[in-house]
C-alpha cells in the first residue's frame, strides 16, 4: 500500500514539475502581450498558466495588472488577492491591489493595502504616490501631499508624483503651488498629459479661461479622446458661455465613457442654463444611481426642481449637498436663491441663510489691508461697480439708468465686468463709465490689486448672491466703503459690506437690525429707464369683452400659494383669461407642467396662454394684450413690474413678510398706486375684481399711468440718480470723519 502511495506522489510531483515548466514557458508570451497592450491575449495566456499551476504568483500578478489596466476591476481584485495569498509580503502586488480598490472607490481598503506596501518597501515611489492619490480621494489632502513628497524624496525625477502632488494642492486651492508642481512634472516629461491637464484646472480656478482652454487643447493633442479632459473642457466652455461647444464636448466624452460623472453633470448644468429641464434631471439621476453622495448631482437636481416651482424639495437637495460638502459654495448660493421663492421663509430666515454663506465661505477669506487714502470729504469720489450683467439682462435695466445719469464732475465711475458676453447693452454701459475693466478672467487677488490701483473709494456689488457674483471679492474688502444695490437687492449677510440701497416699504424699520448692512433708503429699491418708443394702447377688455390678466415673470416665481390665489380670481371672473410670458416656457416640459398646475385648480387650458422668449421690443409690445398685471409672491417682480407700469398696465401686488415679497408692492406704492397693493390674499383678489369691474376707470388709468410713473421720484431716473449720489456722498463724509 505504501509503495502505491509513493508512486502516486512521485507521479504528481512529475506532473507538477511538467506543468510548472510548461507554465514558465508560456509566461514570457503573456508578458510580451501585456507590454504590447494586448490585454485580452495577456489575460488568456495567464489563464492557461493558472490552469496548469493555480498558485503561480507571477501569472496571478500579471493577470491582476493587465485586468487593472483594461478596467476589469473585479477580475483584477480576484487575481491580486490570490497573488498576495501566495506571497503575502510582495509589495508590488499589494500596491497594485491598492490601485484596484481605489478604482472601485473602496478607499479605506486601498489605503490599507498601499500602507502595507510602503511598510514592506519604504523606497517604493510608485506605492507612495498611489497612496497619496487614495488619501486625496479620502479628502485627506495634507497627508496626500506628504505621501507624494515621500515618493519624490525617493525618486526626484518622478514626473507622476509631481503631477499627483499638484492635483492634491489644486483641491486645497493652493493654486500657485499646484502650478509649480505641474511645471516640475512637465520639466521632467514635457508631454505629460495629466500635468498639462492639471495646469488647465489651475487656470480655471484662477479664472484664466483662455489659458485653461489652451492647456486642455494641448492635453488632447497628447492624448486625443481623453474623456476626462474633454468633459473638463466642456465645463470651461460653460463658464465662457459657449454652450453649444460645451454640450458637444459632454456628448463626445459620454460616447467614450457613458457613465462619466463630469460629463453627465455638465449636461445637467447646460440643461438648467438653457431651460431644458427634463434632460438635465435625467443626467442627474444617472449620476445618483451610481454615486448617491454626488453633491453636484444633488445641486443640479435641486435646481431643476426649483425651476418647476417645487422649492421645498429643491431646498432639501441643497441642504443634503451641504451635508456632504459643508463649504460647497454653489449649494449655499442655490439655497439662498431658493429661499427667496419659498412661501414659508420670512426676512429673518432670508438673512440667516445669507449669514450662513459668510460662516461657511466668507469668514475663511483673508481681508485686505487698506492703504492710505485722501480723506477730503468733498473731493471727487471714485465709484466702482462690479457685475457680470453689463449686458442684455434684466439686472442691467436696473443700474444702467444710474450709470447714464451720474454727475461725472463729482463721481468717477469704473465698471468691472465679470462676463465674457458682450452686446449692445455692454457698449451702453461702457459709454456711461469713465473706466472699464474686463474682469472675467481676473482672479479675486488680481481684481483686488486692480481695484486698489484704481483707488476706488466706494465699491458697489450689483449681483448679491445671484449667478456670476463676486462676493468672495467683497469679503476681502478691497475698498474703504462697500455697498450692495439693484441687481439682486436683498442684502448679502456680509459684514464687509457697509450699506444696502433699499426703501422703507421693502425693508421696514422693524426688521433692519436683521441685516448685516446698514439700510439706506432710495425712492424705490430699483428703477428702470422709460420704455423706448412706447405708444399708448387701448384697453383690451373694451374690445374683448373680458379682462385679461398678465404675468410676465419667471415661471419659478409662480408658487403654489400664488397659483391658488390666481385660480380663485379666475373662478370669481369666469370669462377672464391669463397670459403667462417667460422664456422658460419655450421648454415644453415646463410649459406642460404649468398648464397641469392650473388644471389641477380647475382652470381650463383655453383660459391660459403661455408665451415664450422674444426680443425685448416684442416683449414690451405684448403688454398691449394685458388689462391688469398680477405680481407673483413670495418672490415678486422687479423689472417686470416697472415695465408693466410704464406700459400703462397697473399691477396688483401683495406685501409679504420678506424683502423679496415686498419689492413689487413697494414699486407700485412708489408710483402712487397704493390702492393696488393688498395686505392678504383676499385683498389681492378683491383689488383685481374691483378694477376689472370698472373698465372706464381702467382705460383712463392706462392712458395716464406712463406719465405718472415718469414723474414720480422713483420713476424719474435723473432724480433717482441724484438720490443715489446723495447716499454715496453721505457714506464718504462719514468715512472721512470717522475712518470707518
Amino acid at each position: 500500500m505504501s509503495s502505491t502511495i509513493g508512486s502516486r506522489a512521485f507521479q504528481n510531483a512529475r506532473l507538477q514539475k511538467k506543468n510548472r515548466k510548461q507554465a514558465d514557458g508560456l509566461l514570457p508570451k503573456a508578458v510580451e502581450a501585456y507590454r504590447a497592450g494586448r490585454h485580452a491575449d495577456a489575460q488568456a495566456i495567464c489563464g492557461q498558466v493558472l490552469g496548469l499551476v493555480p498558485d503561480h504568483f507571477e501569472a496571478l500578478h500579471l493577470l491582476g495588472a493587465s485586468a487593472l489596466d483594461s478596467g476589469r476591476f473585479d477580475l483584477a481584485e480576484q487575481a491580486l488577492t490570490r497573488a498576495i495569498a501566495v506571497e503575502p509580503r510582495n509589495a508590488e502586488a499589494l500596491a497594485n491591489l491598492g490601485l484596484v480598490l481605489a478604482s472601485l472607490k473602496r478607499y479605506e481598503e486601498a489605503r490599507a493595502a498601499q500602507e502595507r506596501a510602503v511598510a514592506l518597501k519604504p523606497a517604493f515611489a510608485t506605492a507612495w504616490t498611489g497612496l497619496g492619490n487614495t488619501l486625496m480621494n479620502m479628502q485627506l489632502f495634507e497627508q496626500a501631499v506628504a505621501a507624494h513628497d515621500r515618493a519624490i524624496a525617493v525618486r526626484p525625477d518622478y514626473a507622476d508624483a509631481y503631477c499627483n502632488r499638484g492635483m492634491a494642492l489644486l483641491l486645497m486651492q493652493r493654486n500657485e503651488e499646484a502650478r509649480q508642481s505641474f511645471d516640475r512634472a512637465l520639466g521632467l516629461a514635457p508631454r505629460h498629459m495629466q500635468a498639462t491637464f492639471g495646469k488647465g484646472l489651475v487656470s480655471i480656478n484662477l479664472r484664466h479661461f483662455d489659458q485653461a482652454l489652451a492647456a486642455f487643447n494641448a492635453a488632447l493633442a497628447i492624448k486625443p479622446g481623453a474623456a476626462a479632459v474633454i468633459a473638463q473642457r466642456g465645463r470651461l466652455y460653460v463658464q465662457m458661455a459657449r454652450f453649444d461647444e460645451a454640450e458637444a464636448d459632454f456628448e463626445a466624452a459620454l460616447s467614450t465613457d457613458p457613465r462619466l460623472e463630469a460629463a453627465l453633470l455638465g449636461k445637467a448644468h447646460v440643461g438648467v442654463l438653457t431651460d431644458r429641464i427634463a434632460p438635465a434631471m435625467l443626467a442627474c439621476k444617472r449620476v445618483l444611481e451610481t454615486n448617491p453622495s454626488s453633491e453636484v448631482a444633488l445641486l443640479w437636481l435641486g435646481a431643476c426642481l426649483a425651476r418647476q416651482g417645487d422649492t421645498a424639495t429643491a431646498i432639501q437637495h441643497f441642504e443634503r449637498a451641504l451635508e456632504i460638502k459643508p463649504d460647497f459654495e454653489d449649494a449655499i448660493l442655490k439655497k439662498i436663491f431658493a429661499l427667496d421663492f419659498y412661501p414659508g421663509a420670512d426676512v429673518a430666515a432670508h438673512q440667516a441663510v445669507r449669514r450662513e454663506w459668510w460662516d461657511r465661505i466668507g469668514v475663511h477669506i483673508p481681508r485686505c489691508e487698506l492703504t492710505a487714502i485722501d480723506r477730503d470729504p468733498e473731493r471727487r469720489i471714485t465709484v466702482g461697480y462690479v457685475s457680470s450683467d453689463f449686458r442684455s439682462h434684466s439686472a442691467a435695466l436696473t443700474f444702467l439708468p444710474v450709470l447714464r445719469h451720474h454727475d461725472h464732475q463729482a463721481f468717477k465711475v469704473i465698471c468691472y465686468s465679470g462676463s465674457p458676453l458682450v452686446d449692445a447693452v455692454t457698449e451702453q454701459c461702457k459709454a456711461a463709465s469713465d473706466g472699464w475693466v474686463d474682469a472675467w478672467q481676473l482672479s479675486d487677488e488680481e481684481l483686488v490689486a486692480r481695484i486698489r490701483s484704481d483707488q476706488v473709494d466706494i465699491l458697489v456689488d450689483l449681483s448679491g448672491h445671484s449667478a456670476g457674483n463676486r462676493l468672495t471679492l467683497f469679503a476681502r474688502k478691497p475698498a474703504p466703503i462697500q455697498v450692495t444695490a439693484w441687481g439682486n437687492a436683498t442684502g448679502t449677510g456680509l459684514p464687509t459690506i457697509d450699506y444696502f440701497f433699499a426703501d422703507p416699504v421693502t425693508v421696514p424699520q422693524a426688521v433692519r437690525p436683521l441685516f448685516a448692512e446698514e439700510v439706506y433708503d432710495l425712492p424705490a429699491l430699483i428703477t428702470t429707464d422709460p420704455l423706448p418708443d412706447a405708444q399708448p394702447t387701448p384697453l383690451p377688455m373694451l374690445q374683448n369683452g373680458y379682462v385679461t390678466f398678465g404675468v410676465f415673470n419667471r415661471v419659478d416665481k409662480i408658487s403654489d400659494p400664488v397659483l391658488g390665489v390666481w385660480s380663485a380670481l379666475l373662478r370669481a371672473l369666469p370669462d377672464a383669461r391669463i397670459v403667462v410670458k417667460n422664456g422658460a416656457l419655450d421648454d415644453s416640459f415646463l410649459r406642460d407642467g404649468l398648464i397641469a398646475r392650473f388644471a389641477a385648480h380647475g382652470i381650463a387650458e383655453h383660459r391660459l396662454t403661455c408665451l415664450g422668449s422674444s426680443m425685448r421690443h416684442e416683449h414690451i409690445a405684448a403688454f398691449a394684450q394685458i388689462d391688469i398685471s398680477l405680481d407673483p409672491f413670495p418672490q415678486n417682480g422687479g423689472v417686470s413690474t416697472w415695465e408693466s407700469l410704464q406700459a400703462g398696465v397697473p399691477v396688483v401686488a401683495k406685501l409679504g413678510n420678506s424683502s423679496a415679497s415686498r419689492a413689487g408692492g413697494a414699486i407700485v406704492k412708489a408710483v402712487g398706486l397704493d390702492d393696488w397693493v393688498a395686505e392678504d390674499d383676499d385683498g389681492y383678489i378683491a383689488i383685481a375684481v374691483r378694477h376689472a369691474a370698472d373698465p372706464a376707470a381702467l382705460a383712463q388709468l392706462r392712458a395716464e399711468l406712463p406719465a405718472r410713473v415718469a414723474s414720480s421720484p422713483a420713476g424719474n431716473v435723473v432724480a433717482y440718480t441724484r438720490k443715489v449720489e446723495e447716499g454715496y456722498r453721505t457714506f464718504w463724509r462719514r468715512y472721512c470723519a470717522t475712518g470707518a
